[in-house]
Parts: C-alpha cells; structure tokens; sequence
C-alpha cells in the first residue's frame, strides 16, 4: 500500500531526497566537471518524475531537464521543478546550488521548497519567515551574468552588488537577511523561479517583475525575463530605480 502525502510534505521531501541524491554523487568523487554535472542533472531528474508519477499521477508536469509536455496547460495543478538550479556551481565544488520543487496551481505556487544541500537546509513554504533585522546594504545578482539594472539599482542605494550562484541560493539568501534585495534581468524559466518565489511569498517578502507585475507560472512560454525578490519595506525604492533604468536605456540588461 503506497502511503499518502499531503502536497506540503511531499513537496518537502522531493526536495530532501533530491539533496540527498545529488551530495551523494558528488561526495564519491568518481566524477568530476561536466560529467559530474550531467550526472547530477539526469539522476535527479529521473528520481522527482518516478516519485511523481507514483503519488500523484493526475498533475502536469515542467522541469528544466524533460521534455515539455503541454497537456500542463489543461491542468490546474502542476509541478515545476528544477532538479539542480546551479549546475556549475554544483561540478565545481561551489556551495550555492540549489534543487527547487513548486507546485503551482491555477498559475500560484502554493507549495514550494528551495534545498540548499550544502548547506543542510531546506526551506519550505509550510514553515518559514524572514529576517527583518538591520539592512545588509547588500544586492545579491548574477556572478555569471551580472545584469546591468542590478549595478544601477545598488550605485543609486549605496549598496554594496554581490554575485552568487542560483538563483535559489540568492533568494534564501536574502531570506536569511544575508542580502536584502536579489535583482535579475537577463532571462530565466520558470523552473528557476517558481520554487524560489513561492518561498519567498510564503516569508513574508516581496516577489515580482522589475517592473512591479505579479510572477505567474504554467504559461505556454515558459521564459521570464527578469525578477526582484527583496524585503518589503524597499520594494517601491528598487522598483523605481529599475523604472528610471528602463527609461534611460530601453533595457533592463543594457
């Protein structure tokens, strides 16, 4: 008999496992660089859709590493996954990768969870709130491709512009008051974001465009183009400078 699991847990324990998994072929070391990588990248993959399949077989299904399946787009629920948010960072040693499981339902992660293995943590949306002490004066951005409204965002608050691996890494790190802001333009999918946002929402922060609209998720293109996840007491300032930015140069990322 298969035992039942509320969404909140499984969600959670997909996240857990999918940890486990990933520290485990790396913790071997019979593999290394991008074979490690694509390694961790299949293995994961493989694991989130057999476990999905099993406990609830009825929902959509969108991930980094399958093919996408557009009978999602008839679905109400739906499970947006990203088994290993950092690859690099993940075949290099680095510490801020991430695995991140959301379900969204009718566009709206109502249960996420972003695990930060390294670091033996997984953050849930069922149990979590952020920091709200003193400002870091500190925006966590890409380290790959640091984008241009972030550096003008940071100048224009005389704050200090950081970049780190995933971007769940950078979420949770501004959850954890590490960072007060995380700003990217550039380009991401939904996988990188949903679990991340929900998280996020569920904390108590602000999560949403640059330029200030609503992030929804099971859309046909799966591209979003930027994001701000931030405390909520600076999400105006940050969205006004993002909007002088655009204005002056036409582009988030110019």
């Amino acid at each position: 008999m298969t035992a039942t699991y509320s969404d909140s847990r499984l969600t959670n324990l997909i996240a857990l496992g999918t940890g486990e998994i990933l520290k485990g072929i790396r913790g071997v070391g019979l593999l290394r660089g991008r074979e490690l990588g694509e390694a961790g990248d299949d293995l994961a993959q493989n694991w989130i859709a057999r476990v999905l399949e099993q406990h609830r077989p009825e929902d959509g299904f969108l991930s980094e590493e399958a093919v996408d399946n557009l009978e999602r787009l008839g679905k109400s629920r739906v499970w947006v996954v990203d088994p290993l948010d950092g690859t690099k960072e993940f075949a290099t040693g680095r510490q801020d990768w991430a695995v991140h499981v959301a379900l969204v339902e009718d566009g709206v992660p109502t249960h996420a969870a972003v695990g930060l293995p390294d670091l033996g943590v997984v953050f849930k949306s069922s149990d979590v709130r952020h920091v709200a002490g003193p400002l870091s004066r500190k925006i966590a951005l890409s380290h790959n491709r640091p984008p241009a409204v972030a550096k003008f965002v940071a100048q224009q608050m005389d704050f200090e512009a950081v970049g780190i691996g995933s971007a769940g890494a950078k979420a949770m790190h501004v959850l954890l008051g590490d960072y007060d802001a995380y700003v990217h333009a550039g380009g991401q999918y939904e996988w990188d974001q949903a679990a991340p946002v929900g998280v996020a929402l569920a904390a108590g922060l602000h999560a949403s465009r640059l330029d200030g609209s609503e992030l929804r998720f099971n859309n046909k293109d799966t591209y979003i183009p930027d994001l701000l996840i931030c405390r909520p007491e600076l999400a105006d300032e940050i969205l006004t400078h993002a909007a002088a930015y655009l204005e002056q140069h036409g582009s988030y990322d110019a």
